[in-house]
């Protein structure tokens, strides 16, 4: 059996956004007991990524280090079309990814007890990003 659904993930301007109640919310309508979930994002300035979810602390660690990484307004960077922002969050989007695959197990998504499922946006402006989960299994 397959199931599809998307959903959308209104950001507030760069950070990690979690969505893991969302996917749990998909795999009850999918009513699928064994299988995986493919969740993939439509965007090219933003991220999935499957993160710590029991402490803040690690979300901006990792923002801290990528701004290091990837600064905004660097001469390096031609592509800046749509701001500072720009090429900065292409290049974060490509060093992280933009689509998961999740085991689902007993009907649920099987993640450790410390993990968390997010999008992480990449531009400094507000967003609605697009996710589509494909959920295959019996």
């Amino acid at each position: 059996m397959v199931y599809q659904m998307s959903l959308q993930v209104e950001t507030r301007g760069r950070g990690c956004y979690p969505i893991t109640e969302q996917l749990r919310s998909g795999l009850a309508e999918a009513a699928i007991e064994t299988g995986i979930c493919l969740v993939f994002l439509h965007h090219t300035s933003a991220s999935l990524i499957l993160c710590e979810n029991a402490d803040a602390d690690v979300q901006g660690d990792l923002e801290r280090f990528m701004a290091r990484l990837v600064p905004d307004g660097d001469p390096l960077f031609q592509h800046v079309d749509e701001g500072p922002d720009d090429m900065p969050a292409h290049i974060r989007s490509v060093l992280t990814s933009n689509s998961l695959s999740v085991p689902v197990s007993g009907g649920q998504c099987d993640l450790g007890i410390w993990q968390g499922v997010y999008v992480w946006e990449h531009r400094r402006m507000p967003h609605r990003r697009r996710v589509t989960l494909t959920v295959v299994g019996a």
